[in-house]
């Protein structure tokens, strides 16, 4: 009876100790930042047009949201399939599951403070007692008895200052931690993959623009050669023209080795050995520019970027961790019950007049520690001072992040436009000075000139379409990668 009425009791203890105050800071979602636009960094109006691919001009929209697959905004079936294999075979992937999946078991385990512990016990001994000297111990005759013991214990600490619920909070803003380095991984690879494959695609184009510019190259040495042989051209003409060739000829080796290493990082992200290459392979004329580019305020960036939101959910657990230093300093009680019964024989556990009970409370206060229950609170304090500027940066990281990629994108545009501009030139220069040349009205020195400025206007052309696409898929990762749009499901 008097268990029963302990247990009732318990039960009221845990509910008024739910709904109990818990000291230290009740934390507060920081404000947004109160900033309206990314500085001069363009938020409305489009970008420069060019020929070509890649020229296409870019719109940016204000407060446009963002889909959760946005890669395929590229209009790349290769692309998009890559990204999905990523997703699903990338080990970073796996891993974040994993801590999110332990930070959850952790929660629960912490939330089970919150109800008593009980414990089974059975002893069984066999003991002799001094008979000359000591009193027997029990009513057998013999001094050698056997004695059996079945007992349930009971203990149980009511969160009076809230210390349990602190440190539940702080458990579960881990999980939220956690949760949000998932999305970060899943922003970042589906980012990384989109990037490298833009890479190869640049690579793949410089290699076919320095291919094409060999050819012309050989051309112009066998014309050399030919007009060395009937003795319009002199030895100094024909060396000239020799060295030129196999300069560009060393240019291939070092595309073809990036090439090469970007392939190999790409099937690492994919998850794959290097002999798992994929084989889907990426040029520049494969991918859409995509037209609509969005911008999100600031003020709604920080609840996109998933480093910002990891960032916040950190300084929310250190603000738990201040109360449960806090609620250490304070008095603890404990609650202890115990029921069970002793015979000496087993067959009699249970039986009338071998049953035991007993109940008990406690009051425990540390009165001398050297200072160390106020260390550690200081230190939740610092821990918590430490998490909001670390915040502070997240959030200043992320809006420098947005203007940085608005900046290049608008930069790019008219990078782009120039060096279309410049490589159309550059072209009808060399073409114009090759035939001068073939006529015998221009001199060797000139045409090498026109050649390399055509060249360099080649690659930098390829150069400037790729840091458009990389630069737009840039800005999607920036502003979070649209990951609010995919399924609950994707992030548990």
């Amino acid at each position: 009876m008097e268990l029963s009425v302990t247990l009732r009791w318990l039960a009221v203890s845990s509910l008024v100790g739910l709904t109990a105050c818990a000291v230290g800071p009740n934390f507060h979602r920081p404000a947004p930042p109160a900033a309206t636009d990314y500085g001069s960094a363009p938020t409305q109006g489009a970008t420069a047009a060019a020929p070509g691919v890649g020229g296409e001009a870019q719109h940016f929209v204000a407060d446009m949201d963002i889909t959760g697959q946005w890669w395929t905004l590229f209009h790349s079936a290769q692309l998009s399939a890559l990204v999905e294999q990523s997703l699903k075979g990338n080990p970073n992937i796996d891993a974040a599951q994993a801590a999110l999946r332990q930070a959850r078991d952790l929660y629960k385990a912490q939330r089970t403070t919150f109800f008593p512990t009980v414990q089974g016990e059975f002893d069984a001994t066999r003991s002799k007692y001094a008979t000359n000297t000591l009193t027997a111990p029990t009513v057998a005759t013999s001094s050698i008895y056997n004695l059996y013991t079945a007992e349930l214990s009971l203990s149980y600490m009511p969160d009076v200052f809230g210390g349990q619920r602190r440190a539940l909070e702080a458990a579960r803003a881990q999980v939220e931690v956690t949760r949000y380095q998932l999305i970060a991984t899943y922003v970042t690879l589906s980012s990384n993959v989109v990037a490298t494959a833009v890479q190869e695609a640049s690579l793949r184009g410089q290699i076919a623009a320095t291919e094409r510019l060999l050819a012309l190259q050989h051309q112009l040495t066998e014309t050399v050669e030919r007009q060395h042989g009937i003795g319009t051209a002199s030895n100094l003409d024909l060396l000239a023209q020799q060295a030129a060739e196999a300069q560009i000829v060393a240019t291939l080796p070092p595309l073809q080795k990036q090439l090469g290493q970007t392939r190999d990082a790409l099937t690492a992200l994919l998850g794959r050995l290097p002999s798992q290459e994929p084989a889907e392979t990426f040029r520049l004329d494969d991918l859409t520019l995509p037209d609509a580019l969005p911008v999100s305020l600031p003020s709604k960036l920080v609840a996109q970027r998933p480093d910002v939101r990891q960032a916040e959910e950190n300084m929310h657990a250190a603000s738990a961790q201040v109360g449960v230093a806090l609620a250490n300093m304070l008095p603890q009680f404990t609650i202890t019950a115990d029921t069970g019964s002793t015979a000496l024989q087993i067959g009699q556990l249970f039986s009338p007049y071998t049953g035991f009970w007993d109940l008990g409370a406690s009051l425990t206060q540390t009165l001398f520690d050297a200072g160390a229950l106020i260390y550690r609170h200081r230190a939740a304090e610092d821990a918590l001072d430490q998490a909001g500027a670390q915040y502070r940066a997240a959030v200043i990281l992320a809006v420098q992040n947005v203007a940085d990629t608005l900046r290049a994108l608008r930069a790019d545009a008219d990078a782009l436009k120039a060096t279309a501009e410049a490589d159309r030139a550059a072209k009808a220069s060399f073409d114009l000075a090759r035939q001068q040349y073939q006529l015998g009205t221009l001199s060797q020195v000139a045409l090498l000139n026109a050649e390399q400025t055509y060249q360099q206007a080649e690659i930098a052309l390829v150069q400037a379409q790729a840091n458009r696409y990389a630069d737009t898929a840039g800005l999607f990762q920036a502003l979070g990668g649209g990951w609010w749009n995919l399924p609950q499901a994707t992030f548990q």
